[in-house]
């Protein structure tokens, strides 16, 4: 499974909680050295909490189930 593959996945089950508040994130790219690139999107996009959501919410989850994600960052 790609490094690709497996941010997808992880990104599914952060999914769902963001949507069940009206809120989306979007994968945007992978790079080589393991930066994640999302576009947080509904809700999300512009609440005061969003960058709590990227730090605690999904640059956590994607660290904890994948060591190789180095940084994860929110795109326009």
């Amino acid at each position: 499974m790609t490094l690709k593959e497996q941010v997808e996945e992880v990104i599914e089950k952060i999914r769902l909680h963001l949507q069940s508040h009206g809120g989306d994130v979007e994968l945007v790219e992978v790079t080589e050295d393991g930066t994640v690139q999302v576009r947080l999107q509904g809700a999300c996009k512009g609440c005061p909490m969003a960058q709590q959501t990227m730090s605690m919410g999904i640059e956590r989850a994607l660290k904890e189930e994948i060591p190789e994600v180095q940084a994860v960052l929110a795109v326009d």
